[in-house]
């Protein structure tokens, strides 16, 4: 197939622009690679060769193919050199002043019907293309590293950009191979956006003293299937990228509390401890490995004591069943004897405010989440109150370790994590649909495609139950006082009526 842009310039010779020159020759354009380092282009088209060779020997080229793309591959000695491009597409640092300047250089030397692109992740579309000409031909195209494996490119209109230019570029994307997803010019676009409450809730859980690192990331990757747990994720990317995007988008959005970043990412940034890049991050790393402890063994109790669930339990039926499996002695009396284990099972709410309003023995009370299916879950997890006793939380521990699934105890949470962290997510994704930044249906394609979540925000609020989502958020507000959980409109009335999270208005 002829490809959309017969002729591709691409400004950057970094991992991002040798990316994307890799796959616009492979799907037949000619590309011209310009760096104002000229070693650091002939550098990049050596790299990019180095990977068609070896995609030769994987069998996933034949030589004739690798032949044909090295042939489409040049190096430009100067901007001058891109005059005949179809499409300029720039990755270059993310300064603004510096991308300016670029493309206001550049118009002068172009056709006026070359289309302008900017592969940005976090800058105004925009507030690059102010200073042009012909701002109808400039949009942003954002690609995510490394660009051949990862599919998805976001295409960001400006104010002023032609509608044309942004259909030419969704099609030319589908020509690379990657899923085009159309976004607003706001700050984060869509993946970027979308991805600030998974890390950002995480580090508010820690900041609270409520479980460490390895924990939490145990618990949302075995409860709701997270490939990586937010410090994971966060190693693996690097503080010094993750921690600008936090307050990035935080500033942009004049200090949105739901983007509000964490103090202990910028202190780790500041000591220097950015990740797995150099051996130290959330985790300690050797050979690229990183170094957990083992979670502890359940405790062993002798005299488990009878076991009182809160009638206003979630999925209490459910408790009550898993309860009876695991052979606990149940009380079902209107109010627990003197020493029975108490069990709340709350959304939103912490365990301390359960055991007053429930008029509750604090230290006889834990809490557990029920906000996923036992079934599906493979992990529990318990949260205590400042005022449970050790053998209690021993005990409740010991019981719902009895058939060999994960335990872990955390410290007193309104919403525990799972329930904090995918309200957070949930809510943030609604809010975009409310803002129409993009579609429900772009929004679950590329968090699923460029973040790796195991489902869309949205499907996930739609599994877990939009008037429960709804109902952490409430009860959050109520135990925090912060607006950060205050629930978007686009959640809310949905929730009310019982409509789907990712149903469009007419």
């Amino acid at each position: 197939m002829k490809p959309i842009f017969l002729n591709v310039g691409i400004v950057g010779a970094g991992a991002m622009g040798r990316g994307i020159a890799q796959i616009a020759a492979q799907a037949g354009s000619t590309v011209l690679l310009f760096d104002m380092q000229i070693e650091a282009t002939r550098a990049a088209q050596a790299t990019v060769f180095l990977q068609w060779d070896k995609l030769c020997e994987k069998g996933r080229l034949d030589a004739a193919q690798v032949s044909a793309c090295k042939s489409r591959l040049h190096c430009a000695d100067t901007l001058g050199a891109l005059v005949g491009c179809d499409l300029i597409v720039e990755a270059v640092v993310e300064r603004l002043e510096v991308k300016t300047n670029l493309f206001a250089e550049l118009e002068d030397k172009l056709s006026p019907s070359t289309v302008l692109a900017t592969n940005t992740s976090s800058l105004s579309v925009t507030a690059i293309a102010a200073r042009l000409k012909r701002p109808a031909q400039f949009a942003g195209f954002h690609f995510f590293n490394p660009v051949p494996l990862m599919k998805v490119v976001e295409v960001i209109a400006g104010l002023k950009t032609s509608a044309s230019v942004c259909s030419d570029l969704a099609a030319y994307a589908k020509q690379l191979g990657h899923t085009p997803v159309q976004a607003q010019d706001t700050p984060g676009f869509i993946v970027n956006h979308a991805g600030r409450g998974y890390g950002t809730e995480a580090l508010r859980i820690v900041s609270e003293g409520i479980a460490d690192f390895a924990t939490i990331d145990r618990i949302l990757k075995d409860q709701i299937g997270f490939k990586l747990g937010p410090f994971e994720l966060m190693d693996l990317t690097g503080l010094d990228v993750s921690h600008p995007v936090m307050e990035s988008v935080y500033h942009q959005y004049y200090e949105e509390p739901r983007y509000r970043p964490s103090v202990i990412t910028a202190q780790r940034l500041a000591g220097g401890m950015l990740g797995k890049k150099v051996g130290e991050g959330f985790y300690r790393y050797e050979d690229g490995v990183a170094q957990i402890s083992l979670e502890p063994a359940p405790p062993q109790v002798d005299e488990m004591p009878p076991v009182w669930v809160s009638p206003r339990a979630v999925r209490r039926a459910e408790l009550l069943l898993l309860l009876k499996n695991l052979g606990a002695k149940i009380e079902t009396g209107s109010a627990p004897s003197e020493l029975a284990l108490t069990l709340v099972a709350p959304l939103g709410f912490d365990i301390t405010t359960m055991a007053v309003v429930e008029r509750l023995d604090p230290a006889r009370t834990l809490g557990i989440d029920m906000l996923v299916d036992d079934a599906t879950t493979r992990r529990r997890v318990l949260a205590t109150n400042p005022a449970t006793r050790p053998d209690m939380r021993r005990a409740a521990h010991a019981l719902m370790a009895r058939d060999g699934k994960a335990v872990s105890v955390i410290r007193d949470s309104g919403g525990f994590v799972t329930q904090r962290v995918v309200a957070t997510i949930v809510n943030i994704a609604s809010d975009m649909c409310q803002q129409n930044i993009c579609s429900p249906a772009d929004l679950e394609t590329a968090v699923t495609l460029g973040l790796g979540y195991p489902m869309g925000p949205l499907a996930m609020g739609n599994l877990h139950g939009p008037t429960n989502v709804l109902e952490v958020l409430f009860n959050m507000q109520t135990v925090y006082g912060d607006p950060r959980y205050r629930p978007s409109p686009w959640l809310r009335r949905r929730g009310a009526i019982g409509l789907s999270l990712l149903h469009e208005e007419e």
